[in-house]
């Protein structure tokens, strides 16, 4: 299987790789035991991680924001290879997280890193499970 970093076109420098990093994992923990590597897959799995958007949900005095909502939007395809035959195809794989900000940056960024995580693993979960019903 060629399971790539997917295409980043997001507001967090690494997300695609850090999503395509979570797929591997939770395809191995519902029971995948292929290999991921280029030469001789059978299958091809592409992504882009889409711009994020963050919104505020909450906001304090002087319209100093408390909570965002962050979300992310992933575009996905499969493809088998010896047959060139498209297997699954799906745009805007979308997922949400909320998180606190404060006037502290670090609590902030890392409040902010935990929803991505977060928001990551749950989509790395339903694109595994759905490549588990295809392949």
């Amino acid at each position: 299987m060629d399971l790539r970093p997917f295409t980043n076109e997001s507001i967090i420098p690494d997300g695609g790789a850090y999503i395509a990093a979570r797929l591997r994992e939770e395809m191995f923990r519902s029971g995948f035991r292929g290999r991921f590597e280029r030469s001789m897959a059978d299958y091809i799995i592409e992504g882009t991680v889409q711009g994020g958007r963050l919104d505020v949900v909450s906001q304090g005095k002087e319209n100093y924001a408390l909570e965002y909502r962050m979300t992310i939007s992933v575009d996905i395809r499969v493809v088998e290879v010896a047959r060139g035959r498209l297997l699954w195809k799906e745009d805007g794989l979308t997922d949400s997280a909320s998180y606190y900000s404060g006037p502290d940056f670090q609590y902030t960024q890392s409040n902010y890193r935990v929803a991505f995580e977060e928001i990551s693993l749950r989509l790395a979960r339903r694109i595994s499970q759905t490549l588990g019903e295809i392949l």
